[in-house]
């Protein structure tokens, strides 16, 4: 198979959701019909039940809820598809955000009773930022909820995007039938969920004007169903394939993960809509897939994954050309040429070595501590580096340190790690020692993973005092002056520390503090985020 031929069957695309409407339940059911597991399981932490395959730490299983984006990829109607389930809560939207630098597409999915909620409007707000097309899917049918007419004008409204319908539910709220495909006029009709969703779904399809299908579904329902579609035959949407693509028109589709209603039809429709891999901006211009030359990016760090061997893994996103195992690279960052060697794909946690991928393929490489987030990789002859990765500054703040002092090396290591994951931000107070260090989240769900998998991981117990700040600036002078506590005024007001670069950094706790320090420093230039040198 040409190169071209690989690029065009592979589908890379994260899914993101407000927490609870049901992201990695959807997951799990592709995965069921794409054939890579054969009993979906659930994301609840009873005893009783399988727990998602993507939910693959210790602590997603208990809590019942995604603290880190997992990576799945399995094969499906001739098309590779790489998955990248993100956490839903917003306290780990630094992790999303960074994923969804390393898609084609998204899947938004909506509860069906609750419509947009908070957290998936700043969530679509970064795939419109980035143009990436969106693809929605209306969850949980199976429960009462909105009429499916006013979600598609809530799409529409809240987050100022058009929703096309690609199909319909045929029923009474709660209780649908089964769904009209709006593309091919045909009409499908679900047998009654009898594995409580483990299972694929049983359906009939009939064409729309089957005699059959009134006699299954009722005249009523047929009745409501007809003046539902006239509706949006003359005042709904127009079916473009150019606005999906762009980002600007979003394919609607209403199911039930839970139960498996709607899940193959919305899989087999997103393969044949969703774009290919697509083009990269760099220093170099655009980089576009079918390009020979080897080029990728590192978008996540993940340090045991396989607690039984301390490992820490690399997650690359190809761009363009071939990857092959044991190749060189150039590495941007260090500005060596280094070897790839271990490449794995995944199915959550469960991995396997693999001798080549193409553009839009996520690989994991065996990382001894030289990749970081953003770091762009290619061939050797052709140099250059993709877009930064957004940072985001830091709002809660806790001082951490070993409870037994005799594990500070394990202690050490795991706040190292930690950090390169990119789940919290280190900083060291200028004066204080080494015995303890100042951590920085976007949200505080991020302490209580810390102080899980310091002791899951490391074998580490730590004192965790939480700190008043919540606001942090990177400092400098505009005439060059070093900064320093001696020579900046107001450091009584917050706390002097400084980042792993050794870059000054102000805490306070609120803007108020942080006004009377830009005042009294007239020379002082304050940043969100690191200053770029």
């Amino acid at each position: 198979m040409t190169l071209i031929e690989e690029i065009n069957k592979r589908r890379t695309f994260a899914i993101i959701s407000h927490p609870d409407a049901g992201k990695t339940t959807l997951t799990e059911k592709l995965l069921l019909y794409g054939g890579a597991i054969h009993l979906a399981g659930s994301i609840k932490s009873r005893k009783t039940q399988r727990h998602a395959v993507s939910d693959w730490m210790e602590i997603e299983k208990q809590r019942g809820i995604s603290v880190t984006s997992s990576v799945l990829q399995f094969d499906y109607a001739g098309c590779r598809i790489n998955i990248l389930d993100t956490p839903g809560h917003q306290d780990f939207s630094e992790d999303t955000y960074r994923t969804l630098m390393a898609v084609d597409s998204a899947v938004m999915i909506l509860d069906a009773a609750k419509g947009v909620e908070a957290q998936t409007k700043k969530l679509f707000k970064v795939c419109r930022e980035r143009r990436i097309p969106i693809f929605t899917f209306i969850n949980k049918l199976d429960r009462y909820g909105k009429i499916p007419l006013d979600l598609l004008d809530e799409i529409e409204k809240v987050l100022g995007i058009p929703a096309y319908p690609m199909n319909f539910p045929i029923g009474i709220d709660g209780k649908y039938l089964g769904v009209f495909d709006r593309q091919k006029n045909l009409i499908e009709l679900f047998a009654e969920d009898t594995t409580h969703g483990q299972k694929e779904r049983a359906s009939e399809i009939f064409a729309a004007d089957d005699s059959e299908v009134i006699k299954r579904i009722g005249q009523e329902n047929f009745d409501a169903l007809q003046d539902d579609l006239m509706l949006l035959d003359e005042a709904g949407e127009v079916f473009d394939k150019k606005k999906i693509d762009a980002g600007e028109l979003t394919p609607t589709f209403f199911g039930s993960a839970m139960t498996n209603f709607g899940v193959k039809n919305f899989l087999e429709e997103y393969l044949r809509l969703a774009p290919p891999p697509a083009p990269r901006l760099s220093s170099d211009g655009v980089i576009v897939p079918e390009d020979e030359k080897f080029s990728a990016f590192v978008f996540k760090i993940q340090a045991n994954m396989n607690p039984a061997h301390r490992d820490r893994l690399a997650f690359i996103r190809i761009c363009s050309g071939k990857f092959e195992r044991n190749m060189t690279v150039w590495h941007a960052p260090s500005d060596k040429i280094i070897k790839l060697s271990q490449p794995q794909q995944f199915l959550a946690q469960d991995r396997q070595i693999i001798d080549e991928a193409f553009p839009g393929d996520i690989v994991g490489l065996f990382d001894p501590g030289i990749f970081g987030i953003g770091d762009t990789l290619t061939d050797a002859a052709h140099k250059f580096k993709f877009e930064d990765f957004p940072t985001f500054p830091p709002e809660k703040f806790a001082r951490v340190q070993a409870k037994d002092t005799m594990k500070r090396k394990q202690f050490a290591k795991g706040i190292d790690q930690l950090t390169q994951e990119g789940a919290i931000q280190l900083f060291n107070q200028v004066g204080a020692g080494t015995e303890s260090y100042v951590v920085g989240t976007v949200g505080t769900l991020q302490f209580e993973v810390l102080q899980y998998r310091l002791k899951a991981e490391y074998g580490v117990d730590i004192l965790m005092t939480m700190l008043p700040f919540e606001v942090a600036r990177w400092l400098k002078f505009s005439d060059g002056a070093k900064v320093s506590p001696t020579n900046l005024r107001g450091t009584d007001r917050g706390m002097f520390v400084l980042d792993r670069a050794e870059n000054p950094v102000l805490l306070v706790e609120n803007e108020w503090a942080l006004g009377w320090i830009r005042d009294n420093n007239p020379k002082l230039e304050m940043n969100a985020t690191p200053f770029q040198s």
